[in-house]
């Protein structure tokens, strides 16, 4: 008997507090499905330069450090690797959120994900 294709199909629903925290399940997702190896506070400062719009300015910075307890040079050395891995991109001297991964987060996000086996299609 020869098996035929089946494709499940599951939806998961899941709120959130405010645009980090949504902001923060969307580039958790995208880690993990890319492999990326992304760590919490590399997440939290992808999710808070999507929201903000960039990580250049002094006074963004100083939001960050105060809102996820850290400090400058940390934001630096993340900025870096994520610079590297092209999450995030230098436009126009501003430190930004690659535009193929940015969404606005103020609006509801709906996801389809497709895994397959093989090559992507």
């Amino acid at each position: 008997m020869m098996e035929t294709n089946k494709v499940i199909l599951q939806k998961l629903k899941c709120s959130s507090d405010d645009n980090y925290s949504l902001a923060e399940k969307y580039y958790s997702i995208l880690s993990a499905i890319n492999n990326l190896k992304l760590t919490a506070r590399e997440i939290q400062l992808i999710a808070f330069t999507a929201v903000r719009g960039n990580m250049s300015y002094a006074n963004v910075r100083e939001d960050f450090c105060k809102r996820y307890n850290t400090t400058s040079p940390t934001i630096n050395n993340i900025i870096s690797k994520l610079k590297k891995v092209g999450v995030l991109i230098k436009d126009k001297g501003k430190i930004k959120v690659n535009p193929v991964i940015l969404l606005n987060f103020s609006l509801d996000v709906t996801l389809d994900i497709k895994l397959t086996h093989g090559e992507v299609k």
